[in-house]
């Protein structure tokens, strides 16, 4: 038997830490793409990446979607020590910020043969709110493991004295898959693409004081 009564502890503190999470359907999502042109020199290869980003661009001007980052590179190919011809290629970030805009616009840009897709990745556009229900469930938590140390000890809780967040809050993301280039356009459906739950985690440490 523990010989510790409430008298005591007085004054003491007991620090518990605790977890909450909020899980909501995403609302936004975000694509990788990637197109890439080859020639035997680099004005060669950057026309013909020129004319596949073209073919796509259908589907980057579509309602309901943003490109958030273009990255261009372009470099000699070698075999051995001599050069053989070049490969230009360029990067695209799209934000949807509608999700129904995802399955129109894969279907445009698989029809342009880009040489990747990656994603989608899931989001929320208002992550804020998502994080204020993890971190309320968050202090419930360190709460109840509180009072249940302060009980154990023949106490009441006080007030609490600190709280910190444990590390950084997870961003809330989820991913569903990768989509394929070769996919053929009309098959976009057939790749399960729907929005899916994001999960937002908060970790929180807490100090307590207690009273008889």
């Amino acid at each position: 038997m523990c010989g510790v009564t409430g008298a005591d502890v007085v004054g003491a503190e007991i620090l518990t830490e605790g977890s909450g999470w909020h899980e909501q359907l995403a609302d936004r999502a975000e694509l990788q793409v990637s197109f890439t042109g080859r020639g035997r020199d680099r004005s060669a290869a950057v026309a013909e990446l020129g004319s596949r980003v073209q073919a796509a661009a259908p589907a980057l001007t579509l309602p309901g979607l943003e490109v958030r980052h273009r990255r261009l590179n372009v470099h000699d190919e070698w075999r051995g020590r001599k050069v053989v011809g070049c490969r230009a290629g360029e990067t695209f970030v799209i934000r949807f910020l509608e999700v129904g805009a995802l399955e129109r616009a894969l279907v445009l840009l698989v029809a342009a043969e880009p040489t990747t897709v990656d994603g989608p990745s899931w989001h929320l556009s208002d992550p804020a709110a998502a994080r204020r229900v993890a971190q309320e469930r968050a202090v419930t938590d360190a709460r109840d493991r509180a009072e249940g140390y302060a009980a154990a000890l023949g106490a009441r809780l006080g007030p609490l004295r600190r709280l910190s967040e444990v590390g950084e809050p997870a961003a809330p993301l989820a991913y569903r898959m990768a989509a394929r280039a070769e996919v053929a356009g009309d098959d976009v459906r057939e790749l399960g693409l729907e929005p899916e739950p994001v999960r937002v985690t908060v970790r929180c440490t807490t100090t307590w004081t207690l009273l008889a």
